[in-house]
């Protein structure tokens, strides 16, 4: 029987409350204040059955969100970020070897088994640990619990506390000079990324409505034939789209209705992997010369969509921790399953002895 959709006016409650909060949060000066607010907006009502958010809200707002990213790309900074490439790569190492160090954090609290303990404890994205537990044979409503509230946590506790650090500094090598905005090249533009978009659905590219975007707005920004640069009150708009989505998913459904005990290990494994890698963050820029905050938010154990979100709110290397994020994202999705079977091998060794 096919879930029955709400009503109109639901919809445009949820709305009008995330507008209302994050309008609010932005006006006091809360870093990504339109993105937070539009989350606590949205979970309150998420908690009392009552949020309702179109399913094309998070796919258009990626699709803007890709567009803005891929625009910074310009040929000077592409060029700064395949130069850091091995620091890349090193992070997004480090990020999912730093989920496996928590994970008996999370397995002793929630007295979970060790499989599902291991995919809810590696920042690899809701919807990509949620598929790699599933085939894995782990609890899927317990992984999806886990990635869901340490996203929470993270989007909340990051941007204020990067915007402290970062005291407003941008780096010159990853910031791009972008063209005027011109309407009729930035119709073209939001329309030539909704088609790759689809396309990227269709073919099975993975989060393919802000990747397939980002890399169309990349070559063209790289080639110097990008179109329009996008407004920023359409990355705002992406923002709201975005916390609604997020703070949706903490309704009992949406979390699978996990007990206390997963939800507190989840956020006592969180704070444990962020503590780990704020401080290994901040060692990589240290040992490679790259601008620090960059390099932490860059390691965030976060979204690559609210991550890249939050350092475009900043002015903070753009192209650099979605550099990160991308290829932690790829990482993810090439060794953690058999990073599990590694892990299991040395765990049944351990028990046989």
């Amino acid at each position: 029987m096919p879930t029955p959709q709400p009503p109109f006016h639901a919809y445009l409650r949820t709305l009008l409350l995330c507008l209302l909060v994050g309008g609010a949060l932005q006006a006091a000066g809360v870093p990504l204040g339109w993105m937070i607010g539009a989350l606590l907006a949205s979970a309150w009502l998420a908690a009392r059955r009552a949020a309702a958010v179109p399913r094309v809200a998070r796919p258009g707002g990626l699709v803007v969100l890709g567009l803005g990213l891929g625009q910074t790309f310009t040929a000077p900074v592409l060029g700064a970020v395949a130069g850091a490439f091995p620091a890349i790569l090193a992070g997004g190492l480090v990020s999912i070897l730093a989920g496996v160090a928590v994970a008996p954090i999370y397995r002793r609290i929630a007295r979970s088994d060790a499989r599902t303990a291991f995919f809810a404890a590696i920042p690899g994205g809701i919807m990509t640990m949620a598929v790699l537990a599933g085939r894995a044979g782990a609890s899927v409503p317990a992984v999806t619990l886990a990635q869901s509230l340490r996203m929470g946590l993270v989007v909340l506790l990051y941007p204020p506390l990067v915007a402290l650090a970062a005291g407003g500094a941008a780096d010159a090598a990853f910031t791009a000079v972008l063209p005027p905005i011109v309407p009729g090249g930035l119709g073209l533009l939001l329309a030539g990324g909704a088609a790759v978009a689809l396309v990227g659905e269709r073919v099975g590219i993975a989060n393919a409505a802000m990747l397939a975007p980002c890399l169309l707005a990349m070559a063209l920004s790289a080639g110097g034939v990008l179109p329009s640069a996008v407004p920023r009150w359409m990355v705002d708009a992406a923002q709201v789209a975005m916390g609604m989505s997020l703070g949706e998913r903490f309704g009992r459904e949406g979390l699978g209705g996990g007990p206390r005990r997963q939800a507190l290990a989840s956020i006592a494994s969180a704070g444990a992997l962020v503590l780990l890698l704020v401080v290994s963050g901040l060692g990589l820029g240290w040992l490679t010369g790259l601008p620090l905050i960059a390099v932490v938010l860059g390691l965030a154990p976060g979204g690559m969509p609210e991550m890249a979100v939050t350092a475009k709110a900043l002015d903070l290397a753009v192209p650099l921790v979605l550099g990160f994020h991308l290829v932690r994202t790829v990482l993810c999705n090439l060794i953690v399953t058999p990073l599990w079977l590694l892990v299991k091998v040395v765990l049944m060794d351990k028990n046989s002895r």
